[in-house]
């Protein structure tokens, strides 16, 4: 019982951040990075754009969060359409606009951060989407597109751990800037940013390589929602309308790969006992 509740929690997680981010470019009216860079130019200019997307992924949050009672196949295929959305937009505009528009080329980690960041969001929906049991549908009549999708899945935990070695390698070349960030009453900044770097880094390769998968996505999550408690929190209460209530959004994104992580560790192929003993209804 307790794993059929941690994985709703991930899947509320998940989907309550999807909705806040639809929300955010609502207020802002236009394009968050990590959901569309600057290319194509002419879909950021036309307000219609980022506010439909902003629809889309608030009505995608709320059916994925289990907020509202839904079929689960409509959930399954909507995390589905999501996860796929997400990844087109990732190979289509992002790489793209950092590998050829972009005036910075590659010359810093930082400028994959967006790109890797809507990658997670596409591998969080996949994963959310392999958390849903298939018992109450066969694969036979649905259509080679959605057969398509359904193999997306194993790529999902690869998608969300590209981003933590991403991150965990960030802490070892932006250092100063991130051991600033550090509590003071944690003390030695240096070796926390070290530590959470190194710990980043090896829980992404353990999730790709299926390596104690269960044990390590678990501790995964527990240390991205004690960031989000000792730094995006404070941040957002610093900050709450800098950006149009941006930290507000980056907290509630901790939360997300938070509820990604969860869902991992208890969804994972390894767990097929425990997987098929619940109906994730």
């Amino acid at each position: 019982m307790l794993i059929k509740q941690l994985i709703k929690t991930g899947r509320l997680l998940y989907g309550i951040s999807i909705a806040a981010v639809g929300v955010h470019q609502l207020i802002i009216k236009e394009f968050r990075p990590e959901i569309l860079p600057a290319f194509p130019s002419l879909v950021n200019k036309i307000i219609f754009f980022p506010t439909l997307t902003g629809v889309v992924l608030l009505f995608s949050g709320i059916i994925i969060s289990g907020i509202i009672k839904i079929n689960t196949l409509f959930k399954r295929k909507v995390c589905l359409y999501l996860g796929f959305g997400f990844l087109v937009l990732f190979i289509f505009c992002q790489l793209p606009f950092i590998l050829i528009f972009n005036p910075d080329k590659l010359s810093g980690l930082d400028t994959w951060f967006g790109a890797a960041e809507e990658l997670a969001y596409s591998g969080g929906a996949f994963v959310m989407a392999g958390s849903f049991s298939k018992n109450n549908h066969s694969e036979r009549g649905q259509n080679k597109f959605n057969l398509f999708l359904e193999k997306l899945i194993l790529f999902g935990r690869i998608f969300f751990s590209a981003l933590m070695i991403l991150f965990g390698c960030s802490h070892f070349v932006f250092t100063d800037i991130i051991s600033t960030m550090v509590p003071d009453f944690f003390g030695v900044p240096l070796f926390w940013t070290y530590f959470a770097g190194a710990a980043l880094v090896a829980a992404g390769i353990a999730i790709i390589l299926k390596i104690w998968i269960r044990s390590v996505a678990f501790l995964l999550a527990i240390m991205l929602f004690l960031f989000f408690i000792f730094f995006h929190i404070p941040d957002a209460i610093a900050n709450p309308t800098v950006g149009g209530g941006n930290e507000i959004i980056r907290a509630s994104v901790a939360l997300m790969f938070c509820g990604i992580a969860l869902v991992i560790a208890f969804t994972n192929t390894n767990n097929t006992k425990i997987i098929e003993r619940y109906s994730f209804r």
